[in-house]
């Protein structure tokens, strides 16, 4: 099977077993979802989930948080790690969702990482889910781990990982490709216990049952 050709057979099985795959930080609009991004770097959405509904409500508008103060703002998003920097940027970044953009999040790659603490990562997520404009692949930690077992790239760096899958899959298929690849990644092909018997793409992935993780950088 050439490697585009499995691509698409790895896309239409796990779109199959994962019909309701979708971005799990919770959020009600764009500008939640963006900063629950921002926070969700180096840390899991579980603890980005336990942390936003304080943080919302305490400053539920972008307007509202351009105003806080870092310390109080540090205070609710202290578990999520690096806190102090993830302070400032989402502070910054509400700031300038506000002066530069009218309250209104940008559509564009370009405007959205041009905020405070956006890289194409968090820009690709907030275009995908909010707008479906599909302009990039998100290439996170599970989605970098799964191509690489799966014979999808030899490259361990998300900057060269995310256009060898661009060029693998359909366009219209780059924001779900990723919710998909994080599900299984989450459920079944677990970093630390792959459960390659209850894979239902161990028959084409070349690391079926050898507990092989892609090598670290």
């Amino acid at each position: 099977m050439k490697k585009n050709e499995k691509a698409l057979e790895i896309y239409k099985r796990l779109q199959k077993i994962y019909p309701d795959a979708h971005c799990e930080l919770d959020h009600k609009n764009g500008w939640e979802l963006l900063i629950a991004t921002i926070l969700s770097a180096q840390c899991t959405d579980v603890r980005v989930n336990m942390v936003t509904p304080h943080l919302f409500k305490k400053y539920p508008t972008a307007a509202k948080l351009a105003k806080a103060e870092q310390l109080d703002v540090e205070e609710i998003i202290h578990s999520t790690g690096f806190y102090k920097n993830k302070a400032k940027s989402i502070i910054s970044c509400s700031a300038e969702i506000v002066s530069r953009f009218k309250n209104e999040i940008p559509k564009s790659i370009e405007e959205l990482s041009s905020l405070a603490g956006v890289g194409r990562k968090t820009a690709n997520v907030v275009l995908g889910n909010i707008y479906n404009i599909n302009e990039g692949v998100v290439v996170d930690t599970h989605v970098k781990r799964l191509s690489f077992l799966l014979g999808l790239t030899k490259n361990t760096e998300p900057e060269k990982i995310e256009p060898e899958l661009m060029k693998l899959f359909p366009q219209d298929t780059w924001c779900m490709l990723s919710h998909l690849l994080i599900f299984h990644g989450r459920r079944i092909c677990i970093a630390r216990r792959p459960q390659c018997d209850l894979c239902v793409l161990n028959d084409i992935c070349p690391s079926a049952g050898k507990n092989k993780l892609a090598p670290k950088k």
